[in-house]
């Protein structure tokens, strides 16, 4: 997120978290996003800072200027990076790109370093494809960590979702497939999925 108007809008949804991109390169960069504008932001929706190979200081800055609960790790950041973000009492979410089976086992390193596990579709940059990996391996983690689903996720995906059976899967990241242009969500495709497609009831 980072228009105020579309967050004021999205705040009202039954959401758990909400992203705000740190990572300059993205076209979803929140950084000039004034912090004043969050404090619509209810309590029980955790803004999440998402970030690449960024430096503890910058990671930390971001924190104390957000208000930040959660971070969300697409980078090369080491499990030792994780658990200093995480025993100050922040949340941390550590993304992987999912390919092959085999990519799994890289989790094994971020056991009690992290949270929760993003699991996103493998690409050449950090994330933000739109494209699906192959859930039919999800069946194949059996880490402790619980996941977040990431990847192209839309609405034609919900029975899918529902009929995912590891007792690990947290949530999912509902992204570009709701979006009207990079930042901004279409309010009322996510309300129809949240609701409709899922679904959730209303608050």
């Amino acid at each position: 997120m980072k228009y105020p108007g579309n967050i004021k809008e999205l705040v009202r949804l039954p959401i758990d978290m909400m992203g705000l991109i740190f990572y300059e390169k993205s076209a979803r960069y929140a950084g000039d996003l004034p912090a004043s504008e969050l404090q619509i932001v209810p309590l029980n929706i955790q803004k999440v800072g998402v970030f690449v190979n960024a430096s503890e200081e910058v990671v930390f800055d971001k924190i104390r200027k957000y208000d930040l609960q959660a971070v969300q790790l697409h980078g090369d950041e080491s499990p030792d990076f994780c658990r200093t973000i995480k025993n100050s009492g922040i949340k941390v979410i550590k993304a992987f790109p999912i390919e092959e089976m085999n990519d799994f086992e890289k989790c094994n390193l971020y056991e009690n370093a992290c949270d929760y596990f993003l699991f996103d579709t493998k690409t050449p940059s950090y994330g933000g494809s739109g494209k699906k990996f192959d859930w039919e391996m999800l069946s194949r983690y059996l880490g402790e960590t619980p996941f977040i689903l990431s990847g192209g996720i839309g609405h034609e995906d919900a029975e899918s979702i529902r009929k995912i059976r590891n007792p690990q899967l947290y949530g999912i990241d509902l992204n570009s497939r709701f979006e009207v242009r990079p930042g901004e969500k279409d309010i009322e495709k996510l309300k129809d999925f949240l609701y409709f497609c899922l679904p959730i009831k209303p608050m």
